[in-house]
């Protein structure tokens, strides 16, 4: 019925705003706020109503959950970085309809999801800062979902995400896009250091873990990238450890995915961490690779390295 049309790896970095704004900062983070435009006017071209975003950002400490209220508005000031983003405005429509079913096919598949349609709860900057970029016009509706899943195992976002293809797929009417709105290595810059690594990745090491990881996706090295996810996500300092790129691999298939990423803006650093604006082309998956789902049939204790 309907059809997941665009899967892309996304950056929010605060800076972006801070380069719209007067100072020395201004311009600075023009070729991500680019990149974001241009995954905007792809998802026009190709015809687009709902952005589902994954948001690492939004921290949840049980089950996944999803806001898909009618409508947000407000004004917004990061509490971790709010010399950074203090008092923007934003305007989304939502998609309650579409919000509700991706939780109930999530839950068909084993994966404990909310849907929160009735709520007073506003997205996070995860979701706030590409919905600026992406959606000024209020062209998008938007979902926005949990991903900085503080006590969740990876297979468990791996299935969400394919739940929610099969959710478009098969009982949905109309076209969707998903984006995992996190950075590759998410190490910061130690404090005090911050204004010395703004345009810096913090490490040699995870500087070349990233260019290796971006060269492997380019590839289609997909069965190697998933194998390497978990510890990826550990010592990489993966945001959000990584749920939203899992949930992103989901959507694609998993390590059964053949295609290949499209940079859209190239990798640069912020701050410490490692960042990417990244479209991927959906391609036909039987699902077979996604993994079972883990904390359903979770039974006792399990080795830590389990839960990664």
């Amino acid at each position: 019925m309907g059809k997941v049309a665009l899967v892309g790896k996304i950056t929010h970095v605060p800076s972006m705003y801070l380069s719209e704004l007067d100072g020395p900062r201004k311009g600075s983070r023009q070729d991500a706020i680019d990149g974001h435009k241009e995954i905007a006017r792809r998802c026009k071209e190709l015809g687009v109503d709902t952005i589902v975003v994954f948001d690492t950002h939004w921290l949840v400490n049980a089950s996944y959950h999803l806001n898909c209220a009618p409508h947000w508005q407000g004004t917004y000031t990061s509490n971790e970085l709010p010399h950074f983003i203090s008092n923007m405005g934003y305007a989304i429509p939502g998609n309650p309809e579409l919000g509700q079913l991706l939780a109930k096919v999530a839950n068909e598949h084993g994966v404990e999801t909310l849907a929160h349609h009735a709520t007073t709860l506003q997205p996070e900057y995860g979701t706030l800062v590409p919905m600026r970029y992406m959606n000024e016009d209020q062209h998008f509706k938007a979902v926005s979902v949990s991903a900085l899943c503080t006590v969740h195992y990876l297979n468990d976002s791996a299935r969400l995400g394919w739940a929610m293809r099969k959710a478009v797929e098969d009982h949905y009417d109309g076209t969707v896009a998903f984006l995992a709105s996190g950075s590759l290595s998410h190490r910061f810059a130690q404090n005090g250091l911050a204004p010395e690594f703004a345009f810096k990745v913090w490490s040699p090491f995870l500087q070349h873990l990233d260019d290796e990881v971006v060269r492997m996706w380019q590839a289609g090295e997909w069965k190697d990238f998933c194998e390497m996810l978990p510890e990826y996500a550990s010592k990489g300092h993966g945001e959000g450890f990584m749920h939203d790129t899992a949930m992103m691999m989901g959507v694609l298939g998993w390590s059964e995915y053949d295609g290949k990423a499209e940079v859209i803006t190239p990798y640069f650093g912020a701050s410490g961490t490692g960042q990417i604006n990244a479209v991927f082309p959906v391609t036909p998956v039987t699902g077979k690779a996604i993994p079972k789902a883990q904390a359903s049939a979770a039974d006792g204790f399990s080795l830590v390295s389990s839960r990664l």
